[in-house]
Parts: C-alpha cells; sequence; structure tokens
C-alpha cells in the first residue's frame, strides 16, 4: 500500500500573499511533500482553491494538489468542469479533487446562493453530470438543477478518470462516498471514525456496484505543539460532541506520527497535515515535518 503525505492550509490561512505562498510551495516540493491542499471559505483569508492550485501548478513539476474541499452546490458544472479539466490537463494529470456540501454557515451560504436544504440534492446531481462532462461529448441531461442539451467540455483532463475525494463522517456523508466519490479524506476524526468510516463506505459501495480503491482512504490531520487551547478545544466540542479533542488534535508531531501509524492499521494511507496555528517561519516548520513524517512515505 502507497503511503503519501500531503499538507494544507485551513481556512482561516493567511499564507496569502505571493511571496510568503510561494515560498512554501516551492518548499513543499523541494522536500517532496506529496500534494499541497486548499480550503475553501469565501469570508476566511485562505486563497481561492482554484487560483491556488494553479499558481502551485505553475511552480512545480511533482507537487500533487486537492480541495479540502471545493463547495460544489452553487456553482455551474460545466463551467467548473472545464476550468478543472484544464487545470489537470496543464499540471500533466497532477489534480486532486475533493468537493463537499459546504460548512453550515449562513454567510458562506448566502454567497453561494444555495438553501440548506437544497445543498445535497445539487451535489448529488452535480458531481456524476461533472464526471459525463470530462469524459463524454455532446451531453444531455434533464434534471432538477440543471439541464444540458448536447454540451461538450473540451480539452479534457489528462487523467481518465479523474477521480473525486470527498470529506465528512456523518452516516449521511459516508453514504454518498460510498455511492459517488472515488475516495475518502476526512478531518477532525479518531481513529476509530476511520475504521468504522471505510467499512460504511466499502459496503455502500458494494450495494451500488461499486468499489472503492484499497489506498484511497485517507485522513486530515491538524496538530498542535502544547496545550489545546481553549478556542480550539470549544470548536472541536462544537463540531464533534462527545468526542475528546485531544484525541482528535494530536500535540505535536511525534503525536501525529502516532496518529498516522493507527489509521494506517485502520485501512486508510493517504494523509494530509496541517498546524492548527501558522508559524511564522515556513521553511523550518516544514523541514521540521519533513524530517519527522515522509520517512512514512514509500
Amino acid at each position: 500500500m502507497k503511503i503519501r503525505i500531503g499538507f494544507g492550509l485551513g481556512t482561516r490561512s493567511a499564507t496569502n500573499r505571493g511571496d510568503r505562498f510561494a515560498s512554501f510551495v516551492d518548499d513543499l516540493e523541494r522536500l517532496g511533500f506529496d500534494s499541497l491542499w486548499l480550503s475553501e471559505r469565501i469570508n476566511g483569508d485562505t486563497l481561492d482553491p482554484l487560483v491556488g492550485m494553479a499558481y502551485a501548478a505553475a511552480r512545480t513539476t511533482k507537487l500533487k494538489f486537492g480541495m479540502s474541499v471545493m463547495v460544489l452546490p452553487g456553482r455551474n458544472p460545466v463551467v467548473l468542469a472545464k476550468e478543472l479539466a484544464s487545470l489537470d490537463l496543464l499540471s500533466g494529470g497532477r489534480l486532486l479533487p475533493a468537493f463537499g456540501l459546504g460548512v453550515a454557515d449562513v454567510h458562506e451560504q448566502n454567497a453561494f446562493g444555495v438553501r440548506r436544504e437544497d445543498r445535497a440534492k445539487m451535489f448529488d446531481e452535480a458531481l456524476p453530470l461533472l464526471r459525463r462532462l470530462w469524459s463524454e461529448d455532446d451531453v444531455d441531461h434533464e434534471g432538477t438543477s440543471y439541464r444540458l442539451h448536447r454540451v461538450t467540455v473540451r480539452p479534457k483532463p489528462q487523467q481518465q478518470p479523474l477521480d473525486v475525494w470527498m470529506g465528512g463522517i456523518a452516516p449521511s456523508e459516508l453514504r454518498r462516498v460510498g455511492r459517488l466519490g472515488d475516495g475518502w479524506l476526512p478531518s477532525f476524526c479518531t481513529v476509530d471514525d476511520v475504521r468504522e468510516g471505510i467499512a460504511v463506505i466499502s459496503a455502500e459501495a458494494g450495494k451500488h456496484g461499486r468499489a472503492i480503491e484499497a489506498e484511497h482512504f485517507g485522513a486530515l490531520i491538524a496538530y498542535r505543539d502544547g496545550p489545546l487551547p481553549d478556542l480550539v478545544a470549544r470548536f472541536i466540542a462544537n463540531r464533534r460532541p462527545g468526542i475528546d479533542p485531544e484525541k482528535v488534535i494530536p500535540d505535536g508531531l511525534e503525536g501525529v506520527r502516532t496518529t498516522i501509524e493507527e489509521m494506517l492499521e485502520a485501512g486508510a494511507s493517504k494523509f494530509v497535515v496541517l498546524p492548527f496555528a501558522e508559524p511564522d517561519d515556513w521553511t523550518a516548520e516544514l523541514e521540521r515535518v519533513a524530517a519527522e513524517l515522509l520517512p512514512l512515505q514509500n
């Protein structure tokens, strides 16, 4: 099983200036990280993932990149299919698309113009449509949210098929991954969440005549150095009621390594790590992470 370690920037990332982001991307490539993952938050300081990924692709030759995650409901699937196909082609097949419903935040939902109760059905219609646009010509579709007549997106992505990753650990989200996804990358989860989630996803995929590749299960792991700040503990408590925040955000890189080793035993093999607090010196931090975690890659 191939073990891969990527690095992510959270939704509040202030690494959005050209010089700082450029150095960050260059260090990821130089040190041998597998991938860069950019979050999406309209009202946050983090970069737009499409723009950030395009910038990263132009500076690198080996680094892969994905979204953790991009909001699908509210986007025009034809335009998005064109944008992502172009990015995959220009980068030589290094795109790792990952989609979600979007955060449960009224301001974010207003930004996308989608009612909370409509998100799931729009997602379920848009994702299969994206796949068709990436692989077929003259696409006809008559749905609830989208209607197309003989639409062709060119150029096609270099990767055929272009695998789609999804997150989430709620029962409905796990079933959706089984029905529609090619990979699973949840966040703020425990080892038990990973083990149980893989079982649910695999069972649901089997019900639909599908199978998720064994190497397409992973987790996003946020880490801290030192005591868990009260603000962070409250954030985790609100997001994961009943879960000990200490188990969700490991302390230090030794804690991250232990968590990865336990998740490997649970069946995961793709990991994205990110610090809960951004460092003053990204080069020093990435070199520290690389020394501790990249030896796990094979």
